[in-house]
């Protein structure tokens, strides 16, 4: 049976143009996310994955990031030629995002029962001023925090609690597709695993589309159906949970990732980290841009990028999968 997607990323190729230098964001990257699906991107700092959330929504910085090929089409519609006119009813209320930082991602002026009102004003201008209240109230005890305090400030909050109201303010349209930028990185344990079972149930609740973005694998299996693997601004491993996780068959890069995870049964005084440093993105490499780090590295790496190999729903862009029917 033919898969519901919901967002369809193909080719798709950003650059930031300074003044220094032309900077390789994100490269011929290729992703779908079906309808009502979790799907985690992973990856180091620098890989791509906000770069790639902010081309979805066509929030890129205005004369620096530049769209040079590629497409993005949600529900069948090609986001990247849309006019602005009618990709500004999109954000907010069919395609949502959770920034990285909540502490700038409220306004210090406003009360949070404001900032989350203003997404109903701005969307559902047929709604009267009660039933906007009711949901705004409804939205807050959804996301755990009592409605009594929507005429709080955000710096009257903690970490966690603001990072609830920036969930409040991404959902309370009910978007169809969500857009979370690392969620989670800036809360403890705890706190952590509260946020993402919130999401989750949200999800439920509204059969939302999740991408989130994170560091951490933990997360991912935690949270996701699925798993794309970012490295410079390529995917080097996409494919379900079960199977990434299972590690019979893994990119390079992926297996140095789980290799950096510290493992109860194993009495190593120390961990495996990836050798190098990420891949320089000013650089345009003429073969693998992983080879440089990779154990399993060759002239022929070095000189010729891969393809994605697949075996199922799994794929990895690596030269060792090529004659590989079953991995």
């Amino acid at each position: 049976m033919e898969k519901d997607n919901l967002l369809e990323i193909s080719d798709l190729t950003v650059q930031y143009n300074t003044d220094d230098a032309v900077v390789h964001a994100v490269n011929h990257f290729n992703l779908n996310l079906v309808r009502g699906e979790a799907r985690g991107l992973v990856g180091e700092t620098g890989a791509g994955k906000t770069t790639l959330a902010l081309s979805i929504l066509r929030l890129l910085p205005e004369r620096v990031g530049e769209v040079v090929g590629g497409s993005i089409r949600y529900n069948g519609e090609e986001l990247l030629t849309l006019p602005e006119a009618e990709m500004l009813p999109l954000r907010g209320k069919k395609i949502s995002m959770i920034f990285q930082d909540p502490m700038t991602s409220l306004n210090p002026t406003h009360t949070v029962g404001d900032q989350i009102l203003e997404v109903l004003d701005l969307h559902f201008p047929e709604m009267t001023k009660a039933e906007k209240a009711a949901r705004v109230d409804e939205m807050m005890t959804l996301v755990g925090i009592p409605p009594e305090r929507k005429g709080s400030f955000p710096h009257e909050f903690s970490g966690g609690m603001k990072q609830r109201i920036v969930i409040a303010m991404a959902l309370v349209a009910e978007p169809e597709l969500l857009l979370a930028d690392e969620p989670t990185t800036a809360l403890d344990v705890t706190i952590q695993a509260q946020i993402l079972e919130l999401m989750r149930q949200l999800k439920e609740k509204f059969n939302t589309s999740v991408m989130l973005i994170t560091h951490d694998l933990g997360v991912v299996a935690q949270f996701c159906d699925s798993v794309s693997v970012v490295y410079a601004g390529r995917v080097v491993e996409s494919g379900p949970v079960e199977a990434v996780f299972e590690r019979k068959a893994n990119h390079p890069y992926t297996a140095g990732l789980f290799n950096c995870i510290p493992d109860l049964n194993d009495n190593q005084p120390r961990l495996r980290p990836i050798p190098g440093h990420m891949a320089d993105p000013r650089v345009v490499h003429e073969g693998c841009c992983f080879a440089d780090r990779c154990e399993f590295a060759t002239d022929r790496c070095r000189k010729e990028p891969p393809v994605m190999h697949t075996c199922g729903d799994h794929g990895i862009l690596c030269h060792l999968y090529e004659n590989k029917e079953e991995f």
